[in-house]
């Protein structure tokens, strides 16, 4: 059964239209797949890889994708039914097939990976345009164009194709054997003698040589780049983690805290920073540390709480390599962070109200919790007493009067004492006078 393309349009006779697509779940327990059955079809049908959308659901879902080209088999981990697939086929189209002009599929991606974009041309009416490339599955696309991935596609459509060329040389009477023949053909010799000396080849100077390889060297990084994004969470947190240890045992980690952030930032893992860097950076001397690194984890910690949540689950795990020396001084700990502005108080009263075991033991967290009580207690006075303090001068701003005197040159400003009124006053009965 087909449906539309852009399946926001009820027309029936809307000419556009794609098969709906088969799911099919295999296998049990960690092993569970789920194989995309017409997937090629579909694909075709969007004239884009097969590889695309595959992938699209891969980042969508957060589970890793197979494709067996051989075989047209395009898999996603997990189980997913066909409808929560067909949906969020829906939002590829959306984002990487419709003309964001004219609405129409009739589009063609162009890839530059050099410049690291992706632009869109409609042949419909000619709409070009750029994509955003935010969206994870433009790193997959840029290192795999939809020329290279469709000629790595499906295996029907290899064959097609060879199927017509061998069809085409049969009808012009060219077998294999002459075409293999036509290859061979030395070139003919210069008519004139006096041939140009010239050298056609490439550069073979030092510093050609080292501008070549400055290129393949880029080239490359861009490849590894590109390739680390693919990875699983757990890998990309170790890349992270054998970065920064390697900083440290070069002695170089104090000076690169901009390089660390942009490692985190390559990796995706930004969040997960102040987890590592504790771990790393963190020993019983923390609060020396602290001042030390403070530079380090505020490009974390700014404004990103769940940065700081990190940070937390960080401290706890280096109390616990350091129970004796650090347990008892957990309050001032959590001071140092607060006063650095690692941590918001909002971060720390959400911290403070459950007992995690996600780092720690349940008991030794328990304790952590119990120790930094005076501290907890201490910033939730002092907000209050903050909030206090407002209001009063709030007040204090209701009974200020500004007063224009015609001797003096500038306006003053003056206090304005409310009179109250006195007891005897408002108790006068007046039938009494």
């Amino acid at each position: 059964m087909s449906v539309n393309v852009n399946r926001s349009v009820s027309d029936q006779f809307y000419r556009y239209k794609m098969p709906r697509l088969i799911a099919k779940v295999e296998g049990k327990g960690n092993g569970i797949k789920t194989v995309i059955v017409n997937m090629v079809d579909v694909a075709k049908a969007l004239n884009r890889p097969p590889t695309y959308p595959t992938k699209f659901f891969g980042c969508e879902l957060g589970a890793q994708t197979q494709f067996d080209t051989k075989n047209d088999r395009y898999i996603v981990n997990g189980s997913h039914e066909a409808n929560k697939l067909q949906d969020m086929l829906d939002g590829f189209i959306r984002k990487f097939v419709l003309c964001a002009e004219c609405d129409n599929p009739e589009t063609d991606l162009n890839v530059n990976p050099k410049k690291q974009t992706i632009a869109t041309s409609c042949k419909a009416c000619g709409y070009r345009g750029m994509l955003d490339t935010r969206h994870k599955l433009c790193t997959f696309i840029l290192k795999n164009p939809p020329a290279e991935a469709s000629e790595s596609g499906s295996t029907t459509a290899k064959k097609e194709k060879e199927k017509k060329n061998r069809k085409k040389d049969k009808e012009n009477g060219s077998g294999s054997g002459e075409a293999g023949n036509q290859e061979n053909i030395d070139a003919p010799d210069a008519v004139d003698g006096d041939d140009d000396d010239d050298d056609w080849g490439e550069e073979t100077t030092k510093e050609a040589q080292r501008r070549r390889m400055e290129e393949i060297s880029d080239h490359a990084k861009n490849l590894t780049l590109s390739e680390d994004l693919e990875k699983p969470l757990e890998e990309r947190v170790n890349l992270f983690y054998n970065f920064v240890k390697q900083r440290k045992e070069n002695g170089t980690v104090d000076a690169a805290d901009k390089d660390i952030l942009a490692e985190a930032e390559r990796l995706d893992v930004k969040a997960m920073g102040p987890l590592i860097l504790s771990e790393l950076l963190f020993d019983d001397n923390i609060r020396e540390q602290l001042k030390k690194y403070k530079r380090h984890f505020l490009r974390f910690c700014h404004n990103n709480k769940k940065a700081q949540k990190y940070l937390l689950g960080g401290f706890e795990c280096v109390v616990k390599l350091h129970q004796v020396q650090l347990l008892q001084r957990v309050p001032i700990i959590l001071k140092d962070m607060y006063d650095a502005d690692l941590l918001e108080e909002d971060v720390i009263f959400a911290w403070a109200e459950k007992v995690s075991k996600k780092y720690v033991s349940k008991e030794l967290a328990k304790e952590i919790h119990a120790k930094a009580a005076p501290f907890i207690k201490w910033l939730k006075e002092a907000e209050e007493e903050s909030e206090g303090s407002d209001e009063d001068d709030a007040q204090d701003d209701e009974n200020v009067e500004v007063v224009y005197s015609s001797s003096a040159r500038e306006l003053k400003v003056e206090t304005v004492k409310v009179e109250k009124p006195a007891k005897d006053e408002e108790d006068i009965d007046i039938d009494a006078i």
